[in-house]
């Protein structure tokens, strides 16, 4: 009996998750929101490595803008490899579904709505570069805690990006209920 809770749950969770996904291209304005969305979040990260570096650069113009965010792409490879990298982008994607996905709910429902994807920000905040670890924590100048952790702060990256998955995974697609009827909770 408890197998098929937990299947069904399960096999709920990935519906809800793939629906969330899938969501921002329903349409061209979804589909332009999370390009938007992702490329400011990765270059956010990407900046957020290296905060000296980049305001130094960038202080002196912006047009240095091209060659730090590619001097930044690099050592993120260079240091952690092309799994680094992923991480990163990934974080950026998923960033830019949630924020599509919390725009929607919005647009549809009003605050109230946006109880699924507030946990989404916990994942943003502990987010970053894979080069260092600190990501906008970093940044805010928690960056000596997080070198403290084991792994220089991986497992909170990844623990990051599993919140990131399990809210998106809860919320499911904004213009549908999750709430199934006939399914009691307990």
């Amino acid at each position: 009996m408890a197998t098929g809770r937990v299947h069904g749950w399960t096999s709920a969770f990935g519906r809800n998750l793939a629906e969330a996904v899938t969501y921002p291209f329903e349409s061209w304005r979804g589909t332009a929101g999370l390009v938007a969305v992702t490329v400011a979040t990765y270059t956010l990260l990407v900046l957020t490595s290296m905060p000296g570096y980049s305001l130094q650069m960038l202080a002196d113009g912006l047009r240095w803008f091209d060659l730090v965010l590619v001097d930044l792409t690099d050592t993120i490879y260079r240091t952690d490899g092309s799994t680094g990298l992923a991480i990163v982008a990934l974080y950026a994607v998923l960033t830019g579904v949630a924020a599509v996905n919390a725009a929607a709910q919005l647009r549809l429902v009003g605050l109230a709505g946006l109880t699924d994807l507030t946990g989404v920000l916990p994942g943003v905040l502990a987010s970053g570069c894979a080069s260092c670890g600190a990501g906008l924590l970093g940044f805010l100048g928690f960056a000596g805690g997080l070198a403290a952790l084991p792994y220089d702060g991986a497992l909170l990256r990844i623990g990051g990006l599993v919140l990131l998955v399990f809210f998106l995974g809860r919320a499911g697609h904004p213009e549908r209920c999750v709430v199934s009827p006939g399914v009691t909770e307990g």
